[in-house]
């Protein structure tokens, strides 16, 4: 055995041990950087320690953490939009009038997949505004049917149509007449929100129902038929009444079975106040309607309302078998 085998023994691998001074901090490290090192240890403890309590007070405190989250949430759309040509708006879905078919009763489920079909309306649109009608009919002891059958013939539910003589939206609600009514729901510009337009609309039927004391009279002041007795427009709306009733107890219903032709004793058209306190219109082998409660008021309709509603034309009352001008619904 050499001498440098005596001064260095091999260990169990056969490598040379090392030397004990090599174990040992490096005590030639300059005393700044040694310093410097142990901030850093003591800065990475902090920073650890700053985590798991930040953590452990995010898992006690739910609001904190959904807070944090839609913070985040908000960050990361704002960098996916900012390169995007089109703004996105994931909030979109809640301005959107639609109802799941299936939430409906069975009744209002007939009717609804009826008019959808009829009128090539999406279920989902068509079933909000049938649960709408059924809605506020109750509220206003009037029948959502009658509702409904006003707003197919009115607009064949397109909820921004327009007429010539300025009726606008679902139930062509004359905004200069009646925009004290549209003042509740923001203005005149709420018209052409769906749901206001029927709520309007319907208050605007009930007003005129009371009036005339028959719906048939009522129809005919909600046209506004000051040259005609209306009662071609009077003859439609029963009849899809009537239709949706039969549709609502489950029988199978033509889109244009069981048509009224009532001859009517109506009053003169050059006599408004007749018009307006003409006595109930029934059709032969068909139940009366309801007649509004006794105390009516029989205040004859405001002028400003009979001529705006009025006709531009001759023609006594717009057709209403083909879709309003310029809008891009078909007929059905």
């Amino acid at each position: 055995m050499t001498a440098s085998t005596l001064a260095h023994p091999a260990g169990p691998t056969g490598a040379a041990p090392q030397h004990p001074a090599a174990r040992a901090p490096d005590r030639n490290r300059p005393l700044w950087l040694q310093r410097l090192l142990r901030m850093g240890r003591g800065s990475l403890l902090l920073l650890g320690l700053a985590w798991v309590l930040a953590l452990g007070a995010l898992a006690l405190q739910p609001q904190w953490r959904a807070g944090l989250e839609h913070h985040a949430l908000g960050w990361l759309l704002q960098r996916q939009l900012a390169t995007q040509e089109v703004t996105v708006e994931p909030g979109a879905i809640e301005r959107v009038t639609v109802a799941d078919p299936s939430d409906l009763s069975a009744q209002q489920q007939r009717v609804a997949s009826w008019l959808s079909r009829k009128y090539r309306v999406a279920k989902e649109p068509m079933s909000a505004l049938v649960a709408e009608a059924f809605v506020v009919g109750e509220q206003l002891n009037l029948d959502p049917k009658l509702i409904l059958a006003v707003m197919a013939m009115e607009s064949r539910f397109n909820p921004i149509a327009a007429s010539p003589v300025g009726a606008q939206g679902l139930m062509q609600v004359m905004t200069r007449v009646h925009s004290a009514k549209l003042e509740d729901f923001g203005g005149n510009m709420a018209v052409f929100d769906p749901f206001t337009n029927l709520r309007v609309g319907a208050m605007i039927l009930r007003d005129t129902i009371r009036r005339a004391g028959s719906i048939e009279g009522g129809l005919r002041l909600y046209v506004g038929a000051v040259s005609t007795d209306g009662r071609d427009y009077i003859d439609r709306v029963l009849s899809e009444r009537d239709r949706l009733q039969r549709v609502a107890q489950g029988q199978r219903v033509g889109f244009d079975a069981q048509q009224r032709r009532t001859g009517l004793n109506t009053a003169s058209a050059s006599n408004p106040a007749a018009i307006s306190v003409a006595a109930p219109m029934q059709a032969p082998a068909l139940e009366p309607d309801a007649l509004a409660p006794a105390a009516l008021d029989q205040t004859p309709l405001p002028a400003a309302e009979r001529e705006a509603k009025a006709p531009a034309s001759p023609k006594p009352v717009q057709r209403l078998d083909t879709p309003y001008p310029g809008t891009p619904y078909p007929a059905a």
